[in-house]
């Protein structure tokens, strides 16, 4: 017998919620912290409530990250309806910074960090990543048919860059009022269409010398040099909940007693993973800092040292996947120092205003926009392996802040 209408009105109502309440404890305090306990507490019922509608814990996880991808596909179709590029990108970017805005109003809004559905079950994270690949596809349709290759591995670019802004949003936005939301957005949208620097297009960085930021592939690393490498390597790949202490040891080919030698717990060396990335992000921008030529230059250089990091060198710097899995105390610290290196590449495009090498755009916002960008360049790693040039890899994915999204090559 078919369900009456009120009755299935009240279970799609009743399962809303739940997914509703997980989405906020995920970007809370991660998919490790989440459980039906919690969750049902959330919104007033018992665990056994919740598993009448999600019997078991990874099938609420799923249900949270498909409804979001699902969320993302529809502001992407949205958008893509829009007769120009420009106006493709600011309808999207429009439409996220609509949603935050009701979110931080107190309405409903689920949009959930995606960060673990690499440490999902292999046939969950495979339907799951098919989705995420048609939303991908979808905002890469913004930009036209690709002409051949080149343009199509642009294109990728400019929506895999365009993607981790609006993801990134929520993690800087939360110092701004949402009086100031319409604002921050136009600059946001405006530095995405055009670019930084004055010369559109300028891109002729200098090579820095190494101080202390690359791997050295030809001495054997300290045991706890290597345990760094593989946590850092093994989060960016599977996020938090993925990079299990055993993994980590297997990979090393050492027991969990040989870890546990080294770091009293995993969230130890998570945080000794984002201590070690922003201090060779923090080497990198002074050594920029200390060389003949414009600001422009100078960030050039620097955003091509760290994206070879990124892309090429065997411990690249860490994602922010892992920052949801630390608690409160410790996550305001790594949001802080964060912000403190958004900060300083605020200050080199500051100075280049002043000697004309920088165009009139929001510092604050642009400085976000770079870390968004150096944040998500792990994950076009693959896509920078089908280069010839390890160079052109990096000129082109960075093309988006030398010359912006609405520059023809």
């Amino acid at each position: 017998m078919a369900k009456k209408p009120d009755v299935t009105k009240k279970f799609g109502e009743k399962r809303s919620a739940i997914v509703h309440a997980a989405s906020v404890l995920i970007n809370e305090t991660g998919v490790r912290a989440t459980t039906l306990t919690k969750v049902a507490r959330a919104i007033g019922l018992n665990a056994t409530s919740v598993t009448y509608y999600f019997p078991r814990k990874d099938q609420l996880i799923v249900s949270v990250y498909a409804e979001t991808i699902a969320l993302m596909k529809q502001m992407a179709k949205e958008a893509l309806a829009e007769e120009t590029l420009e106006k493709r990108i600011a309808k999207f970017v429009r439409l996220h910074v609509a949603l935050r805005d009701r979110i931080r109003r107190g309405e409903r809004g689920l949009m959930t960090a995606l960060s673990e559905i690499r440490s999902l079950d292999q046939e969950q994270q495979d339907e799951l990543l098919f989705a995420y690949r048609e939303m991908v596809n979808d905002v890469r349709a913004f930009f036209g048919d690709p002409a051949d290759d080149g343009q199509r591995a642009l294109y990728s670019a400019r929506a895999h860059i365009l993607i981790e802004a609006m993801l990134w949003w929520p993690v800087w936005s939360r110092r701004y009022s949402v009086l100031d939301f319409p604002r921050v957005e136009a600059k946001l949208v405006d530095i995405l269409c055009f670019g930084l620097p004055c010369h559109r297009g300028e891109w002729k960085p200098v090579h820095l010398e190494d101080g202390d930021w690359r791997t050295s592939e030809d001495t054997e690393p300290q045991q706890n040099d290597a345990f760094l490498r593989a946590a850092t390597v093994m989060i960016n790949e599977r996020g938090y909940r993925g990079a299990s202490v055993n993994r980590i040891a297997e990979a090393l080919n050492v027991t969990k007693g040989s870890f546990y030698h080294h770091h009293e717990a995993k969230d130890d060396l998570v945080l000794e993973c984002f201590q070690r990335s922003y201090d060779r992000l923090s080497k990198v921008q002074m050594a920029g800092y200390d060389i003949e030529g414009s600001y422009w230059t100078r960030l050039a250089s620097i955003l091509n040292e760290l994206l070879q990091l990124q892309f090429f060198d065997s411990t690249p710097l860490l994602r922010t996947t892992a920052l949801q899995a630390l608690d409160s105390e410790t996550k305001v610290d790594v949001v802080m120092r964060s912000n403190r290196l958004a900060r300083r590449f605020a200050g080199f495009l500051i100075d280049g205003f002043a000697d004309g090498s920088v165009r009139a755009i929001d510092p604050l916002v642009a400085s976000q926009i770079i870390m968004s960008t150096l944040n998500g360049a792990y994950e076009a790693r693959r896509w920078a392996a089908r280069f010839d040039a390890p160079g052109e890899a990096v000129e082109t994915y960075l093309s988006v802040l030398s010359e912006g999204m609405l520059a023809e090559r």
